[in-house]
């Protein structure tokens, strides 16, 4: 878990006592519980026991588990969408089929059970395709197929080898689209859609877009070669579509719905969507927004417009990811010592403490992120905040995000 809106729910003035479970130990703004987040008990508990006034909930596993659910039976006030809506994410399946149904503009699919069937329709339909889990894969279970051997690898490493488990047990084969890909978030309830800022993510794990699919290896905001138009066009036809598709189909939405779409030559198309906010997005859209960030949570609950307003800035982020990621990655490395500076900060995600210091635990590390007049000044300030840490051999980073 990062701790991006985090500083950002720390820096209202009407925050008394803020809890991170389990969270990391990166978290100076935050009391971290250890409690894990498919602990839906302990969770429920823990809210009980402090009189938490507003959980918000960051990491998909407890959204698929129903945590909204617990928390609404229990009449605890809870900023998340249900497990209903949530499968918005937790199944691409059922979000492939909801646009169909309701005309939100994706790619071709078609969904396979068994390996067979779906090699023979990739033979068919030839490459470049795309081969993706049905369900939660901490974003690496999807294939960019180039050759359609390729292809028929991704298939067999998701339905015959079982990489996913049962996240793999159906699969979505899909066209492959080319074009501009953007991120855009809002904050919903129900049929209220109120959009934040686009930006840029970077996937790949090497520099110029090459390697592995990543959860995200940096990013940046705003896009200005995304016109209004075409926002506008992607808030329609997409955000409120999708918003609008769930309540009719009696799933009401709340929470963040994440967008990530692709401007090809026909138009907006769908990728995926995340119930939650998505990272690294969220890490350089959130320092642009001006409002007090628990206010527009609590108005967007009372059905409120928020007013969001947003800086007249840029802002990069770069990942720093244990060496190895996101295959079999190292664990235990020292973190490099870094805080914040005049022109850049530092969000946490993979740490643990280890005695006096801090250590990885995970794949994504921490991001550098910087906010500045200009992007070429806040991709600069990361990078040369980067090369001052001197970073060891257990870390890699791409040199290329916002240039």
């Amino acid at each position: 878990m990062n701790t991006v809106w985090f500083k950002k729910i720390a820096a209202s003035p009407r925050v008394g006592k803020l809890f991170a479970a389990p969270g990391n130990a990166g978290m100076e703004e935050a009391t971290v519980v250890d409690i894990m987040e498919n602990d839906l008990d302990g969770l429920v508990a823990f809210a009980k026991q402090n009189k938490i006034d507003l959980t918000i909930v960051g990491p998909e596993v407890p959204l698929m588990l129903g945590i909204a659910d617990k928390f609404q039976e229990e009449n605890l006030a809870i900023f998340a969408p249900d497990k209903e809506a949530a499968l918005l994410e937790g199944s691409k399946k059922f979000a492939k089929d909801l646009m169909v149904k309701y005309g939100v503009p994706t790619a071709n699919y078609a969904v396979f059970q068994t390996a067979e069937k779906a090699k023979a329709y990739i033979h068919e339909m030839g490459a470049p395709i795309v081969v993706k889990a049905d369900g939660l894969a901490a974003g690496k279970g999807v294939v960019v197929a180039q050759t359609v051997d390729e292809a028929c690898r991704a298939v067999d490493h998701m339905l015959v080898d079982k990489a996913f488990a049962e996240a793999g047990a159906a699969i979505v084969v899909e066209e492959y689209m080319q074009g501009r890909e953007f991120s855009l978030m809002a904050f919903v309830h129900h049929d209220r859609v109120f959009p934040m800022i686009a930006a840029q993510d970077h996937k790949r794990a090497f520099d110029h877009d090459q390697g592995p699919n990543t959860g995200g290896m940096g990013a940046f905001a705003p896009i200005t070669e995304i016109t209004d138009d075409v926002l506008a066009t992607a808030y329609e036809e997409v955000l409120e579509k999708t918003a609008n598709a769930m309540v009719m189909e009696s799933k009401p939405f709340t929470g963040i719905l994440y967008a990530g779409l692709m401007l090809t030559d026909k138009g907006i198309k769908v990728i995926e969507f995340n119930a939650r906010f998505g990272d690294p997005e969220t890490q350089v859209v959130l320092p642009l927004l001006k409002n007090d960030l628990l206010q527009v949570l609590e108005d967007v609950l009372a059905g409120k417009d928020p007013g969001l307003q947003w800086k007249n800035q840029s802002c990069a982020g770069v990942v720093l990811a244990a060496a190895g990621y996101p295959a079999t990655y190292q664990r235990n490395v020292p973190i490099p010592s870094c805080s914040a500076t005049d022109h850049c900060f530092v969000n946490f995600a993979g740490v643990k403490q280890d005695g006096e210091r801090l250590v990885s635990s995970g794949g994504r590390v921490l991001l550098v992120g910087s906010l500045a007049e200009t992007l070429d000044q806040a991709a600069m300030n990361v990078y040369e905040n980067i090369t001052a840490l001197n970073t060891s051999e257990g870390f890699i980073f791409r040199s290329d995000i916002g240039r």
